[in-house]
């Protein structure tokens, strides 16, 4: 049964994320106009930190299980997908710039985590103290 799960997880790992996006940041589409004019929106602070922490559980377990690689392509595919079909009605055309900077920003996290979950795991099942020597 473990080997089915770690050979489903690449494909989680593309399913979750999309899902969490649709979940946090799908079904809000207005923008905020503020009495001065000024245009905030579509998506507020507390959708986008709710998306982050929901997707802290699958890359942790990925990166707990040494699938690196699985945690950071799966994770930013996923968003980029998502950020792609939700934004892709942008009449300006510049929806394909935040759509790469969701995909650079999501692989740069994901592989910076993925990797510090990874060693400090691999540290905690040996009785290492960790990387520090602490």
């Amino acid at each position: 049964m473990r080997q089915r799960s770690l050979k489903l997880a690449p494909y989680l790992l593309v399913l979750i994320p999309v899902a969490a996006w649709a979940a946090w940041l799908g079904w809000d589409q207005h923008r905020d106009v503020h009495p001065d004019g000024s245009v905030t929106g579509p998506y507020e602070a507390w959708q986008v930190i709710g998306l982050v922490l929901t997707l802290l559980a699958p890359v942790y377990w990925a990166a707990s299980r040494r699938h690196v690689a699985s945690a950071v392509i799966g994770t930013s595919a996923g968003l980029t997908a998502a950020a792609c079909y939700d934004w892709s009605d942008d009449a300006s055309g510049l929806f394909l710039i935040g759509v790469g900077m969701v995909m650079t920003a999501s692989l740069v996290a994901t592989f910076a985590l993925s990797t510090l979950i990874a060693s400090v795991t691999r540290a905690g099942r040996r009785g290492d103290p960790g990387p520090t020597g602490a």
